[in-house]
């Protein structure tokens, strides 16, 4: 294993991308949110989807050099066309003008369309509860989820993200899970590295429970806790296709698929201003100090820890690098 600094990663992702066709702002962007996922362990949304950014964007499937369109419907409607670019500099468009809508009017929406997968939706909340707001966030994904008891796919994993601020600058409380029982690469990963799964995590293409993780992925994940998952997946269904002119979850394809259609998808957000209420500051103090009673308890996110270097396998690291090569 490679021991491999923040700075190194974003360095060397944001190089990877240059050299394949991303222009400077976009790859500056999905840089720091790859580094940031690898910080706390998010291996799934780091490094892991590098090499599909680079092989999508030599395909078009990804678009590289487009300027993100930001709108403003209503007062407190805020929405931004990424234009089949990537999701991490739609948001950085919108967030500032999501932001002084929300301290206007108290709560605005953060709409983004025709956008990439955004793989880590946490990272995007948290940057909303840094600067002070409570944040919601909604995606869709490719299908891979049918209805309790069916086998059709409908929905994705569906992630819905939620961070609060703790008036300092920093996180109070902080979830980013998908709808599923696990998320997808969770899969993917275990069929890579020839492992079985646990029972519960999916069914085959019959809707029979598998451990098999090739027969996950040709079946359906199962949703967090049956029907009541299945709600909270179809909730993030409507929010993130319905309301920000993306696509279904249905219509899109495998999201590490290197040729096909633009991603298309949706994420929207919700910024919701807590000095509107007149003691929010001192309920989160006593909620946070009554779920940390315990020894060992804790608030979601809370206290998480970032890792600077972070151990990377020194195959991928590898790849890294040769991605970040320019060709000739």
């Amino acid at each position: 294993m490679a021991q491999v600094s923040l700075e190194q990663i974003q360095r060397t992702v944001q190089g990877a991308l240059l050299a394949h066709g991303a222009e400077a702002f976009a790859a500056a962007e999905v840089a720091r949110a790859v580094a940031a996922a690898e910080a706390v362990g998010n291996k799934i949304c780091g490094l892991y989807y590098v090499e599909s950014y680079c092989l999508q964007l030599k395909s078009g499937r990804v678009k590289g050099g487009v300027t993100p369109t930001v709108s403003t419907p209503r007062s407190g409607s805020v929405h931004v066309d990424a234009h089949f670019g990537f999701a991490q500099p739609a948001f950085a468009y919108g967030l500032p003008v999501a932001l002084d809508a929300a301290r206007q009017a108290g709560i605005a929406s953060l709409a983004v369309g025709h956008a990439h997968t955004c793989t880590s939706l946490g990272y995007f909340t948290e940057q909303i509860a840094r600067a002070g707001f409570i944040g919601v966030g909604f995606t869709n994904a490719s299908p891979i989820v049918a209805a309790p008891g069916g086998k059709t796919r409908v929905i994705g994993t569906n992630p819905i993200a939620f961070s609060v601020p703790d008036g300092a600058g920093g996180i109070a409380m902080q979830f980013d899970q998908s709808t599923t029982t696990v998320a997808l690469g969770k899969i993917t990963m275990a069929k890579a590295a020839g492992e079985t799964i646990p029972e519960g995590w999916a069914v085959d293409a019959e809707g029979n429970p598998t451990t098999d993780p090739a027969q996950a992925i040709a079946g359906s994940l199962v949703s967090m806790g049956g029907y009541k998952g299945w709600g909270f997946g179809l909730m993030a269904e409507i929010l993130a296709a319905g309301l920000t002119g993306g696509v279904l979850s249905r219509e899109v394809k495998p999201l590490k698929a290197p040729e096909g259609a633009p991603h298309d998808l949706g994420q929207y957000y919700i910024v919701i201003d807590p000095s509107t209420a007149p003691d929010f500051a001192e309920k989160m103090e006593t909620l946070s100090a009554a779920a940390t009673a315990d020894e060992g308890a804790r608030m979601p996110g809370q206290n998480k820890a970032r890792m600077d270097p972070v151990e990377v396998a020194d195959a991928v690291w590898a790849q890294m690098l040769a991605l970040a090569t320019p060709a000739g």
